[in-house]
This record gives C-alpha cells, structure tokens and sequence, in this order.
C-alpha cells in the first residue's frame, strides 16, 4: 500500500457523500433547541484554547436527554483536512420545559494538522454545535447552530506552544 491518506476510506473524508448512519443517529422523543452560541475570544492567537457556550432547551413534553456536539471546520488548511472534525460531545439530562447553559473548552491541540509533523495554523474557522453533524438529514429535528473565529499568528509546531 502506497497511498495512505485518509480521503475515500471513511466518512469524514467522503467530501459531499453523507454516511448513512452518522455519529449521534437517533431518535428522540422530545425536542431539543440551541440558542446563545458564544465563542470567547472571537480572535485568538495560534497557541491559545477556544471557550464556548451554549444554551439547551427541552421545549417538549417529555424528560429527556440528548447528546450535545462540537464541530470544527477549517475555511483553509496546508494540508487535507475532514470537512468537520468532532471536537467535543456531552450526554445531558434535560427536564421538559427547563433549559441548561453547556460550556466547552476547544484546545488548541484539536485545532492541529499534520504534514511532516503536527502544526497550528492561523486562519478562519466555523465551530458548530448542536444535537447533530452539520448538514445531517434526521426525522427528528435538530438544530445545528454556527459560529466563526480566527486564528491569529505565524503557524507554528505543535510541540512549541
């Protein structure tokens, strides 16, 4: 095997093929929203973390509890890249009617890429949160929310910050 690049041998790398059960499948028998999605800061340097924020609210009739999903996406990489790369999930518990305020660290390992070695790039990116992958079609509605930041900086290796 000459080729080992990851592209057309699993779904992250499909490019517009969507996989027929993707990560967070399911049904659920309540509905969830998002809202309040906040990035802090919007503009960071190359070697710091990303906090975010988001607010969940169970707006059925039923307890339930879904499975809350970070997204990244870069707008351009050096090297190939997934078209979004899971960076963080959490299983909450939500009663009908209430609502819980999420909060994630996004750490700038999560953001690194390989070419020779790992590296961290500036530039722009898109962090989606939400109860599915971006662009995922489900019986079950679910709200994917989204949010831009930039990378500030010179690329530098990983082992540096």
């Amino acid at each position: 095997m000459e080729n080992y690049t990851m592209e057309g041998r699993t779904y992250r790398y499909y490019g517009r093929e969507a996989p027929l059960y993707p990560f967070g499948y399911g049904l659920s028998y309540t509905t969830f929203r998002y809202r309040e999605l906040v990035l802090s800061p919007v503009a960071l340097p190359v070697c710091a973390n990303l906090s975010v924020s988001v607010v969940l609210e169970n707006a059925g009739q039923w307890d339930g509890e879904e499975v809350v999903q970070l997204y990244l996406q870069w707008e351009r990489s050096s090297v190939p890249v997934p078209r979004w790369q899971l960076v963080a999930f959490r299983r909450v518990a939500v009663p009908a009617g209430r609502e819980t305020k999420l909060t994630f660290q996004v750490v700038a390992e999560q953001r690194a890429v390989c070419a020779r070695d790992w590296h961290l790039e500036p530039g722009t990116f898109t962090l989606f949160a939400g109860g599915q992958q971006p662009g995922q079609r489900t019986r079950a509605p679910s709200e994917v929310l989204s949010a831009r930041f930039t990378v500030t900086g010179a690329a530098r290796p990983l082992h540096d910050c």
